[in-house]
């Protein structure tokens, strides 16, 4: 609990996840018990940081190299350990929906595309998602174009209903209109 402690004052000083965890793990020379304090000082579910750290655990905590401590600290980042998830509501969630149902029209997608994609579904971060998917184009042989630019522009309204939607859903909601208009006459 002490270390929790230690981590929330970290980032009350501004300190990032991988760098509270580098000041950590360099102080206690526990690399699992860093993670988890900055998991903890984050608030993240318990059972969401077991999940997260024993898919990790081998590979990056159990033999750490002395002077590591910052790029085990970036590259737990990065593979999403200390993003802190948000509950979705009902039009989230659906909005969600309309995502998994855009990628599989997709025919096909990259890996590091897909995890970006699923962190910021845990993080709530729907509107990186839709840019990220407006921008992507679904494969030739294996994707269902029309159907992929129809439920972008679904997923775009939902998001283009919030109080204040960020500007940048317009610009792409029209993109995604163009390709799906150019998608369904083509057919």
């Amino acid at each position: 609990m002490r270390l929790a402690l230690t981590a929330r004052h970290l980032f009350d000083t501004g300190s990032t996840p991988a760098e509270v965890y580098a000041n950590l793990a360099r102080r206690t020379r526990q690399p699992l018990r860093s993670a988890r304090a900055v998991c903890a000082a984050l608030a993240i579910p318990a059972a969401e940081v077991n999940h997260r750290l024993n898919d990790r655990y081998d590979a990056l905590l159990a033999n750490p190299r002395p002077g590591s401590e910052a790029d085990t600290g970036e590259l737990l980042e990065a593979l999403g350990v200390f993003d802190v998830p948000k509950t979705l509501d009902a039009r989230d969630q659906t909005i969600v929906d309309l995502f998994l149902t855009a990628i599989d029209a997709m025919g096909g997608i990259r890996a590091g595309h897909q995890h970006g994609l699923a962190r910021w579904f845990t993080t709530g971060n729907l509107t990186a998602a839709y840019l990220s998917l407006a921008a992507a184009h679904p494969l030739p042989r294996t994707g269902n174009p029309a159907h992929y630019w129809t439920t972008l522009v679904t997923a775009g309204e939902l998001l283009s209903t919030a109080p204040t939607p960020d500007p940048r859903i317009k610009p792409a909601l029209t993109h995604c209109r163009t390709h799906a208009t150019e998608a369904t006459t083509a057919c």
